[in-house]
This record gives C-alpha cells, structure tokens and sequence, in this order.
C-alpha cells in the first residue's frame, strides 16, 4: 500500500497567529511544541489549561433533569438498580463507574448485567429484558447502549421496568420510549462536545445527581461524606481512550485528569493490577498505555468470552482478587492476539488474490471480508488491521448462527461509515436487518444469502463518496526534526505534552536519513541507526513489523516517524519509531563520522 506524506500547514492561517501567541506564553512551550499545538487548531494557552474547572457544566446535556429525578427517586425509595452495559472496554468502565458511583451515594441494592454478546447481541434486547428480569429491577440503567434499543424499551416498560438510557451511539430516526434518555448526540442537545464515551456520559450523570442530593441535604442527613467522584476519573480516562474517543478540549481534561490520578496510585486495584500484567509503569503512564495496554486486555474478555471478567476486575477493592483477574485477562488477550492473526493471514491472502483477478490491479473502494471459521469477536480488529493495509473501509463478518451474519465495520476519514450504511438501508429495504455505530465504527447483521449482494452495494455506495487520491494511505507530519532537537529531553517534552490520542495525535515528524546500521530483533521488528542526511548526528530507531529495508549502509530513505523516550535496564535514551518508510532513493551518499555509537546490544 503506497503512501504519501501531509504536512500541516500553519502559513497565514489563524493557527500561525496561535503558534506565536503559544510561544511567548508565560508557560514558555518549547517552539516545537508550539508548533504541534496550533497545528491541531490550539491558538490559546488557556486550552492547554486541563484543571477540573475548565469541564464543560452539566446543563448543557438534554434530559439531564429526568434522569436525576428518576435516579433520586429510586434512591429515595430504595429501589432495586440494575446497571446493562455493553461489552467492550466502555462499557465496562461505564458499568464499574456507575456503579461505584450509585454505591457511594446510598443506593442499595445495585447490581449489573452485561449480555453474552453471542448470546444475546447487542444493547437492550428483548432477550436480555427477559434475563434482567428475573432479579426484579425497578430501574433499568444503561450504559454506553440503548439508544437503539427499541424493542428492548417497550418491553421493559411493558413489564413494570423503568429505564434510563445512557449512550453515546448515534441515534436512529426514532428514539426508545425510554424514561429517560441522555446522549450528547441526540437531536436538539446543545452540549458542547459531542465526543464523550459512554463513561463520559454517566460521569456527567453522577455528577448531576451528587449536586441536586447535596441540594437537598441528602448526605448530611444521612451522616456521610459527600463523595469526591474525581475519584472515578482514572476509569474515564481508560474508557474514553480505549473507545478512541476523540479527544477534544473537554475530553483532553477527563484524560489528563484521570491519568494523573493512576500515576499518582490514585486509581482502583484493577487498574492498578492491569498497569503490572502488562508491564507498564504506573508512575510514567501514557495515553497509549490506556489505548494499547490495558483497553485491549480489558476487552479481550468480552471478546471471547464474557465481559464480567473484565468489570469485577474494576469493581473489587482486593488487590490480590484483581491481580488474579488481570492475569486471566492477559491470558484471554493472548488468544485473541492468536486468533487474529490467523484471520489477518487468511485475509491477506483472499485480497492479494483479489488483486491479482482485477483488470486494473485495484481492490473495490469498500471492502467485505467474510470466512466461515472467523470468530465474531475479533472481526472488529480484523476490519481495523485491513483497513490499516489498503487504507479503504472494511467490513469484516463473522457467522452468527443460523443464516445470519455479524459485521464490523471500520472507515477512513472523509466517510461516515453509519451514515453509509443508512444510505444502503434505506435504498434496499430489507438488505441489512439492523445496523448502528458512529462515523469511523459501526456494527451490522444481515442474512447469509444477501452477502454478495451487500458487498458489491457496499463496494458502490463507498465508490461514490471517495475518489482514487482518498484511498491513497496519507501521514499527516508535523514537519521535520532538526538533529538538536532530537534528544532525550525533546523527547520528553513531547510526552509530557499530551494527553494525545484520536483527533489529538501524538506528534509524527518526517525527514531523509541514511541508515547507518540494522539488524532484526525479536521476531518481527528491526533495530536501525540513522542519521539525518548531511549530518555526522546519529540516533537509535525501531520499525515495528518491519523486515529488512536495505542489505547496504549509506542507503537513503524518507521516513514518517515518531520521537519517543526508550527506556531499558533504568536508562533512558531518545530513539524513533518508525511509522512508515515512504521512499526508498536510490542513489547512494558517503557517510560522515558518527557523533554517538549503535549499541547493538541495546534497548529495543
């Protein structure tokens, strides 16, 4: 897959105007930080500001005022809470959260349900009605699901149940007839950031109800102490990252916050023990670590088997009980990760084929995967991985039982996945049986039978909304890296400079550099030394799943990389992640004298 390198421009634009205001600012950003910061529309120092105090209020969300009277009533009246949570990453923060929350504010008994996503699919199906039933609830509480749950709604208020959504999904054209319903993407909600995940959407809800029972005296006279819930933001934090939520201002200050918390030891034993299982740091945690460490062991529970693992995990205070639980998530993790890679190799094999059958060599704009031994929760990742490669929108599927199959959708930008599948639904009445999901992520089930149909409709309709260039893979860089700026300390300067994630990414630099000295480590991934061209300067790099680049030294390439701290045996040291090697020159150019030396038996 061929790629091209973006810069971002900061000429006569009002992010240039912001880069100076940022570099004189009494905060005195290092001029390359500054520069990131307006690149990503940051004109102002105030929006590096990530105290708790810049949150958005509360007012702004639709529906707030029924869900906290509903909430107090069934606290006042002792009723019986029963928490439904989706089975990934944010739902289980969601649920552990809320929960946690409900409890320090007197409510008993609350108790949770998580559906068998094999068993039961998604949301608040009727099926799932008919289980949270048998313990009797008297509210039925949602977390980062329901807003698609129509008929899942009507028969739980049908039987006496009463509901409170709480998602983040978009809606379809009709909501559930639900008691109360919060969503920051329902039409008419004037709530600012329209990003939050589903934990964030019921961090916002406790918090609205912790403010009317401390308005009413709720916690004086009951004799305890009104609860600090900024001690939930360490699971906000995972849950926001590990749903790659787009980081906008507010969402920044729920991460920044929650991770200052967990590195401080602030944070539940879970999350403490999934930071040990997967060899982190705790004191040096990252958002990466959120979204490539713990999020995947966490969901990797509700992947293969059932999600409870993953929110006991967060819900016990006993720190041996959650290290015991984080090691069978790590193990769970495991098979995925093998699992997936199967998939991923049969996938590769059926497109190269592909490939090789069309006339002009190019694969459809949309592409539909499907094999009968795929297991249903690992096409997610099977769509994302795929996309990665041919950098186009994939839908991979999985069969659900009987004539029916599952799929996973993943997309580029400059393509509302959910809004393509609408256009499909709409234009084919009965094609796809149901469908949701957001802009770059999205589910759907249809019948065995109708496959090749969808795929090659949604092939066409993908067709229509992006052109060659778009399915170009393209790196947006932050420009390059002088050699002086390519030190430890730059280094840190920029990982102390986040929190970065989706819609906020972390810095990617671009340059020409002669390679110096190369050798493979571990099983995939080579060790480089580069030096940037006409420079005797040399640094240590990385290139993960990388083979060979070039037999000869002095061979010069163009590479999109990241400047990183690498940390090995209690040393630290700056080195670059290579993200993608776009050009291979072909001439040759004679070597200065490096300044520094390759340690080939150094950190990786």
């Amino acid at each position: 897959m061929s790629h091209r390198i973006m810069r971002r421009q900061l000429a006569n634009t009002p992010q240039a105007a912001g880069l100076q205001h940022l570099s004189g600012s009494a905060e005195s950003l290092h001029p390359v930080l500054a520069r990131i910061y307006a690149g990503r529309d940051v004109v102002s120092s105030s929006e590096l500001d990530y105290s708790l105090a810049r949150l958005l209020p509360t007012a702004g969300l639709a529906g707030l005022e029924d869900a906290v009277a509903l909430l107090m009533q069934a606290l006042q009246s002792e009723w019986k809470i029963l928490v439904v949570a989706d089975v990934d990453a944010d739902g289980a923060t969601s649920c552990a959260l809320a929960l946690r929350a409900l409890r320090l504010m007197g409510a008993r008994p609350a108790t949770y349900l998580v559906p068998n996503r094999f068993q039961y699919g998604y949301g608040l199906t009727p099926e799932i009605v008919a289980v949270a039933q048998e313990s009797c609830p008297d509210l039925i509480v949602t977390v980062d699901n329901g807003i698609s749950s129509l008929d899942g709604v009507r028969v739980a208020r049908a039987r006496g149940i009463r509901v409170l959504i709480t998602d983040h999904h978009l809606p379809g054209a009709e909501l559930p007839a639900a008691d109360a319903i919060i969503n920051p993407n329902c039409p008419g909600d004037t709530f600012a950031s329209k990003h939050l995940a589903g934990v964030g959407v019921i961090f916002y809800v406790m918090a609205a109800l912790r403010a009317r029972l401390r308005e009413i005296g709720w916690f004086a006279d009951r004799q305890f102490s009104e609860p600090n819930l900024a001690q939930l933001l360490d699971l906000v934090a995972l849950g926001t990252v590990a749903d790659v939520a787009r980081l906008d201002y507010n969402n920044r200050i729920l991460v920044a916050q929650g991770l200052a918390r967990i590195r401080s030891g602030q944070c539940c034993a879970g999350i403490r023990a999934l930071i040990q299982v997967a060899s982190r740091q705790r004191s040096r945690l990252i958002a990466a670590d959120l979204g490539f460490a713990l999020g995947p062991r966490l969901n990797a529970a509700g992947r293969l088997e059932d999600m409870s693992l993953g929110i006991e995990c967060l819900l016990t205070d006993d720190e041996g009980c959650a290290l015991e639980m984080a090691h069978r998530l790590d193990a769970l993790n495991q098979e995925r990760r093998r699992i997936e890679q199967q998939m991923k190799q049969e996938a590769i094999q059926h497109l190269e084929g592909l490939e090789l059958l069309q006339d002009d060599g190019q694969l459809p704009s949309g592409l539909c995967l499907f094999h009968d031994d795929w297991h249903q929760g690992v096409v997610g990742i099977l769509a994302a991985r795929i996309k990665e490669r041919w950098h186009r929108p994939v839908i991979a599927f999985a069969r659900t039982g009987e004539n029916e199959l599952k799929g996973s959708a993943r997309s580029v930008s400059g393509l509302h996945i959910r809004d393509v599948l609408d256009a499909i639904a709409t234009q084919h009445p009965g094609l796809i049986l149901k469908f949701g999901g957001h802009a770059m992520a999205a589910g759907l089930s249809l019948k065995e039978e109708n496959y090749p149909r969808f795929s090659q409709i949604f092939g066409e309709e993908v067709g229509h909304h992006l052109d060659t260039a778009t399915l170009q893979g393209v790196i947006t860089s932050d420009g390059e890296l002088r050699p002086d700026d390519m030190t430890l300390e730059m280094a840190q300067v920029l990982r102390a400079g986040g929190p970065w994630g989706q819609g906020f990414p972390e810095p990617i630099f671009d340059g020409r550099f002669q390679i110096r000295a190369q050798r493979q480590v571990g099983e995939h991934h080579l060790k480089l030394q580069l030096s940037p061209l006409g420079s005797s300067f040399a640094i240590d790099a990385i290139a993960f799943n990388t083979a060979e680049i070039d037999d000869h030294q002095g061979q010069a390439i163009q590479i999109a990389y990241r400047l990183e701290v690498n940390e090995f045996r209690g040393a630290c040291q700056a080195q670059l992640v290579v993200e993608q090697v776009i050009r291979c020159a072909v001439e040759r150019c004679d070597l200065p004298s490096a300044s520094n030396e390759f340690t080939p038996g150094g950190p990786v």
